[in-house]
């Protein structure tokens, strides 16, 4: 039986209950476009944290650059302070963002001893302040929230999450994400669901996201299977595998489809792509820089990953890019599913479960 169905946020309809997250470093547009041509409905940009969004400077433009088949996004923003939180939140609106998602899951660290994040799970109060602040802001606009299922495992903490989601709901947000980890685990250890099960059955008409520990199209389907949540919210698994999302759909619509590796061409048509679109945002050196990372992720398909991730690790610019591909992609192929280990590689070099990364 086909898992398949239209989704509602807010204003917005998903044709496939699935989502790019934010990945701090990773997810640009370059990122969004790839996944989105090979079917991806919904992206979210890294978090951005209010006080550098409201300061400006060069950097801004491109760290939320969007164009118009860059639809529909929401931009993330993370912060400690209501006024602050709702005036850039703000700006994303002004640039035309479709959704606003508050982060509250991000497990950095408190500045000045104010929360912010995932610490919000510790400043209920603060975490409501911000709520109302950005809903009065823009009482229009659709927005979001993600959320850790707690700070940490202590008794005390076990219903602190509801009471944000309740406050949410009352002030008409469109949707929740809620990641199986606690505040204190970071990245380490393993994904709880049952809370996302939890969520479904206490808030049915409510539209819920679930994150954490999905890194292939199986673990969409049995996480969908398992907790009931509307939309799959893939993170780490979706570097260098923009793929995922259209093996999801296949397993969606039929759990026994069997799914093939993309083709070598396949694969050269992605990184021919996500580095032109690099570029664009970024200028060739930066994206040089950038797209490193990305090559690494992208060789775990080739046949010859460990050789095709080395020549990636060189690559300054277009032309070593491209030399690359000369050298290992001309020639048509089947491609290979990585390594069992392939994952642990991706959580070893990437803390981007949350969007975050900012100091």
């Amino acid at each position: 039986m086909t898992q398949l169905s239209l989704v509602k946020v807010g204003h917005l309809t998903l044709a496939t209950p699935l989502c790019q997250a934010g990945l701090a470093g990773y997810s640009d547009r370059a990122m969004r476009s790839v996944a989105r041509g090979r079917g991806c409905p919904y992206a979210v940009t890294e978090a951005m944290l209010d006080t550098l969004m409201l300061a400006g400077g060069w950097g801004l433009k491109n760290a939320i650059d969007i164009d118009e088949n860059d639809h529909p996004v929401a931009g993330q923003v993370i912060g400690s302070d209501p006024d602050t939180m709702a005036r850039a939140a703000k700006i994303f609106a002004e640039h035309d963002y479709d959704v606003i998602d508050l982060n509250f899951a991000c497990p950095v660290k408190k500045i000045k001893n104010k929360a912010r994040g995932g610490h919000m799970l510790r400043d209920v109060p603060r975490g409501h302040a911000i709520l109302r602040g950005v809903r009065d802001m823009l009482p229009h606009k659709t927005l979001s929230v993600s959320l850790r299922r707690a700070f940490d495992d202590s008794p005390e903490n076990r219903d602190v999450l509801f009471e944000l989601v309740d406050e949410m709901w009352r002030l008409g947000y469109a949707s929740v994400r809620v990641h199986g980890r606690t505040v204190e685990q970071k990245y380490a250890g393993k994904a709880d669901w049952t809370v996302l099960k939890e969520l479904k059955t206490r808030y049915p008409g409510q539209v819920i996201f679930g994150s954490g520990d999905v890194f292939t199209a199986h673990d969409v389907v049995r996480m969908k299977q398992e907790t009931g949540v509307d939309v799959v919210w893939v993170a780490r698994g979706a570097i260098g595998n923009p793929w995922i999302f259209r093996d999801a759909i296949k397993l969606l619509e039929n759990p026994a489809a069997i799914l093939i590796a993309p083709t070598l061409f396949e694969q050269r048509d992605a990184l021919t792509e996500h580095f032109a679109v690099a570029m664009q945002i970024h200028g060739e050196s930066l994206a040089g820089r950038r797209m490193r990372k990305m090559g690494i992720k992208y060789a775990r398909f080739h046949p010859q990953a460990r050789e095709v991730k080395n020549g990636f690790i060189e690559v300054k610019g277009l032309r070593d890019w491209q030399e690359i591909l000369t050298r290992h992609y001309s020639v048509d192929g089947p491609g290979v599913w990585p390594r069992d280990d392939a994952v642990d590689e991706v959580n070893a070099s990437s803390t981007a479960d949350d969007g975050c990364g900012i100091a």
